[in-house]
């Protein structure tokens, strides 16, 4: 009598346990895709589009909305997962890293680099196909620009930081270009406001894990006595350039723009100087997560104060 239940047993737990491996694979290839970097690409990248669209006078096309979005969110996702395969080894060494799913060897690299072009490739022939062919090439400058010129870059020069910036802004730029065709003074206006923001956002990261930085061979923060007087420069300079760039005039509701930019730059420069007068890593947790609250809700409220579309 009691084969029979051994045997149940047997498979019910071998039924459990192949449940529990498929789902650690797929969690695995979820956090190769950085999802929650991906969830600011598309907010600004959502802004960008929507702005876009006032901007021209053009209908808010939810079909168009939706591709965008996606075909962004794929090459994002792609772009993160090449970028976790080329520093793998790199990311071992690394406390905030190691458990990353290419550095702790839970996938093959060969898998990892499959998945990454598939993403990539996917999301750019996507875009071209379902959006313009303009939206597509910015994302595919985006991933060349972050891969092969930031990435090496972060083992050779401070200098990393101001290059990756440039394709770190690009989302609203697409998203913008998806639905105009074209840019303006406003779409740039939202790629500055962007670029800017990334200096104290990644200040905070980079002093929060500066030995696990070194310790990888990574120079995204100068050495010496000049180590201070950079994170602060580069901390509070862009902070006090946002406070300009956040109440630059929009065409749609300027004045609501105005006082929610004035509003969140004071919010967010008051956690920027404190950070820079106390250089602690509850600073700069504090910073990090004043950056991560503020670029929403900027790029949330100038949306929300450009109303009255009409939906396709």
């Amino acid at each position: 009598m009691s084969g029979p239940y051994i045997v149940a047993e047997v498979a019910s737990s071998g039924a459990q346990g192949s449940r529990v491996a498929g789902s650690t694979v797929f969690s695995d290839y979820w956090a190769l895709t950085k999802p929650e970097v991906n969830f600011l690409i598309l907010i600004t990248t959502f802004v960008g589009f929507y702005l876009g669209c006032a901007s021209e006078g053009r209908p808010f096309s939810i079909a168009l909305m939706f591709n965008v979005l996606l075909g962004t969110l794929l090459v994002a996702s792609g772009t993160g997962t090449l970028n976790q395969y080329i520093e793998r080894e790199f990311d071992a060494q690394m406390r905030r890293t190691s458990r990353r799913p290419a550095a702790a060897g839970r996938l093959k690299p060969r898998a990892v680099l499959a998945f990454g072009i598939a993403l990539a490739a996917i999301g750019s022939i996507y875009l071209a196909a379902a959006v313009n062919l303009l939206a597509s090439g910015l994302a595919v400058i985006t991933l060349l620009t972050y891969l092969f010129l930031y990435t090496p870059l972060k083992r050779r020069t401070p200098l990393c930081v101001l290059v990756g910036a440039f394709p770190g802004a690009m989302p609203p730029l697409i998203g913008w270009a998806a639905a105009s065709g074209r840019f303006n003074t406003e779409a740039w206006t939202l790629w500055a406001l962007l670029f800017l923001w990334q200096f104290p956002h990644f200040m905070a990261i980079a002093w929060m894990y500066r030995e696990d930085y070194e310790r990888a061979g990574y120079l995204v923060l100068p050495r010496g006595k000049t180590r201070v007087p950079v994170v602060i420069l580069e901390t509070m300079l862009p902070l006090m350039a946002l406070m300009v760039f956040s109440i630059v005039k929009f065409p749609m509701r300027p004045a609501a723009i105005h006082c929610s930019g004035v509003l969140l730059g004071v919010g967010f420069a008051y956690f920027g100087v404190e950070f820079a007068l106390q250089r602690s890593r509850i600073a700069a947790r504090r910073l990090l997560a004043a950056s991560i609250v503020y670029l929403p809700l900027l790029f949330g409220l100038t949306a929300a104060f450009c109303g009255g579309f009409k939906t396709m």
